[in-house]
């Protein structure tokens, strides 16, 4: 009798151990994720995180509209039409900023998708179909991305436990992609995909600048994937596109990558705008406050002056010209990459006139450290094209009256104003050992760490 009680009782104390851990166990997992618990976080991060969001809500439809082209003769990529990202392996206050702004934590979470996405903003995607234990978020996101590189339909269990199939579809090269909130001035230019900085999405893009965003980055890899290539090409793109999803993603080793590239491309900006040509910007700057106050003008939505589109002008020029390994070859056919995409936004029904009305707003909010804030030489080539279509008296009227080919001949006349005299400054070779002298894409595909699969 004593051994029965003995028994019963070892069993009903093994019951409330078991019973014991898997409460804790469900506590953990209730708790696991980062939540929202009002703590104050970094406002410079979390307006960054909210620009992110926005500008890939605004990309995203654009993408998926990309692939209506169904251009036999570019190259191809595999795209998906919704947008990932994860908090894991940032700092606990850092984790409630981007569940605050976007409500994504550690899981990989939908920040963006299209209208047609089988998966909505804000779902959470946990693991691959059939699969019911929960993926480490970076070894699932790599998963992800080779089986969308395959071009094949597979699935994927979200945190509420739908399955759901997932199609890819085919765009041509030259993935567009925002720079991670943690480093948002980041640029860079690669025949695999261009990274544009936050401040492009400050503008409200509409629906027709986004696509031209999307069409123009394909077109940089059409246009000049061959000499980028010819410039370097020492990667493979079946084994490092890990790194490159990654970088979207949250995953943290590609936000340290970035800042690292980051600074270094600051620092080769700052030495591309010469003292001559801060000192001339200067200059402008002081001549126009000192009209405004001779004639009293105090209305600020008055239209810009000829003295602030060359400055804003001169300093796009600056920026193309500062850009350093891969991304300066990329550089040399942009205005190649206007066409390109030009051309196809009139096949996709787009408004012609997107390519200025977007170079306008960021002129306007003097945006110019982005690709799409046009150079004299690019401006005058792209409206060119615009007027064999009859649009030259639209054009003017977008930027403000202001002809561009009076303002090609203002701006060129100027020492060091234009992007092909600020591109004669630097070699690849005066970079040579600086391991992001190519750029941070360049520099991510060579990462071993980044570029071997996960396991």
């Amino acid at each position: 009798m004593d051994g029965a009680i003995r028994g019963t009782a070892a069993h009903l104390a093994a019951w409330l151990l078991l019973a014991s851990v898997l409460w804790l166990g469900g506590c953990a997992s209730t708790s696991s994720y980062t939540v929202d618990d009002g703590r104050k976080v970094n406002e410079t991060l979390l307006r960054d995180l909210r620009t992110f969001g926005a500008g890939e809500r605004a990309l995203r439809p654009a993408i998926v509209r990309s692939a209506r082209l169904v251009d036999k003769e570019c190259d191809k990529q595999w795209e998906l039409p919704f947008a990932l990202s994860s908090s894991q392996d940032w700092s606990a206050d850092d984790r409630v900023a981007w569940v605050r702004a976007l409500g994504v934590d550690e899981r990989l979470t939908v920040v963006a998708s299209s209208p047609d996405s089988p998966l909505a903003e804000g779902e959470q995607i946990v693991s691959l179909a059939g699969q019911r234990q929960p993926e480490d978020p970076g070894r699932l996101l790599g998963l992800i991305t080779d089986l969308r590189d395959r071009g094949q339909p597979f699935g994927v269990r979200t945190a509420k436990g739908r399955e759901v199939r997932i199609d890819p579809f085919e765009v041509c090269r030259g993935y567009a992609r925002l720079a991670p909130p943690s480093t948002p001035r980041m640029q860079d230019y690669h025949w695999l995909m261009s990274i544009h900085p936050l401040a492009l999405t400050q503008v409200a893009l509409t629906e027709d600048e986004a696509l031209w965003v999307v069409l123009w980055s394909q077109g940089v890899s059409e246009e000049g994937g061959f000499r980028m290539k010819a410039y370097d090409y020492g990667t493979t793109l079946a084994s490092n596109l890990l790194s490159i999803a990654s970088l979207a993603s949250g995953v943290k080793v590609a936000a340290l990558a970035a800042d690292a590239a980051a600074k270094a491309a600051q620092s080769a900006a700052a030495n591309a705008a010469t003292e001559f040509l801060k000192q001339q910007l200067v200059e402008q700057a002081k001549a126009y406050a000192a009209r405004r106050i001779r004639e009293g003008l105090s209305d600020a939505a008055e239209a810009m002056s000829r003295a602030q589109v060359v400055s804003a002008m001169q300093k796009a020029a600056v920026n193309r010209g500062s850009l350093r390994g891969v991304a300066r070859v990329a550089a040399t056919v942009f205005d190649r990459a206007d066409a390109w995409a030009f051309e196809r936004a009139s096949q996709l029904q787009a408004n012609p006139l997107a390519a200025f009305t977007l170079h306008q707003k960021l002129i306007e909010a003097d945006l110019t450290e982005n690709a799409f804030a046009l150079d004299a030489e690019r401006l005058a080539a792209l409206d060119a094209r615009a007027r064999q279509r009859g649009l030259g008296p639209q054009v003017q009227a977008v930027l403000q009256g202001l002809a561009p080919e009076a303002l090609e001949r203002e701006i060129t006349a100027m020492p060091l104003a234009s992007a092909r005299e600020a591109f004669s400054g630097e070699t690849a070779a005066s970079t040579a050992d600086d391991r992001y002298a190519r750029g941070l894409i360049d520099a991510m595909l060579r990462t071993p760490a980044l570029t071997s699969p996960p396991r």
